[in-house]
């Protein structure tokens, strides 16, 4: 496996990304699909990730087949199938509807920094899940997740924190995902090595 690139991210055989921007150091999975989305440095997938109307931090670990911001049909109408606003797929000379392909899209997820999206979990429109969180695999989220919380289920709920609320904070103002990439591999044995409380006393201030 080739060293990641900064100007180029690495897109898996049969990815697709369509109006989206990636940082630096992306890397996508082999058939993953990145639609109206931005994907921040450092952020990955593994394979058959699907990620729509996306705001994704830096440093996501999103594992297989995790679904994130999931379109929705329209369920105050006669029919909530897509040749409603697909019309042009079905009948010449009508136009697809635009305004609901806008409203999808205005319907964002937020995923912040250093996050892990569990196998096969589920994020809905208009969720955030705040820095350093853990989904489950397998969850459904459909609420936003504090930061540096697991949740887990169906839907998915707290479990517990990941850390404890004075690090998380701590972590938060230090702000290392912001870092430039020597100074983060300056301090890769620390990462590595340290307490969460004794990394923060050393970089702290």
């Amino acid at each position: 496996m080739t060293t990641l690139q900064a100007d180029r991210p690495r897109i898996g055989a049969g990815s697709e990304v369509v109006n989206s921007q990636m940082g630096r150091f992306v890397a996508l999975g082999e058939g993953t699909r990145l639609l109206n989305s931005t994907m921040g440095d450092y952020s990955y997938t593994d394979r058959y990730a699907d990620i729509a109307n996306s705001e994704i931090g830096k440093f996501s670990n999103i594992a297989s087949f995790a679904r994130i911001g999931p379109t929705d049909h329209p369920l105050d109408r006669a029919s909530l199938h897509h040749f409603l606003y697909r019309s042009a797929d079905y009948w010449e000379g009508v136009e697809n509807d635009d305004a609901f392909f806008a409203h999808r899209a205005s319907r964002q997820v937020v995923i912040g920094h250093d996050t892990w999206i569990g196998h096969g979990a589920m994020v809905m429109p208009e969720v955030t899940i705040g820095h350093g969180a853990v989904v489950a695999a397998g969850a459904v989220v459909t609420k936003d997740v504090a930061p540096y919380q697991i949740v887990a289920g169906v839907p998915a709920r707290p479990v517990r924190a990941r850390l404890d609320p004075g690090l998380a904070a701590r972590l938060i103002a230090l702000g290392w995902w912001d870092w430039s990439h020597e100074a983060i591999g300056a301090a890769l044995a620390d990462f590595r090595a340290l307490p969460v409380e004794t990394f923060l006393e050393k970089y702290e201030g």
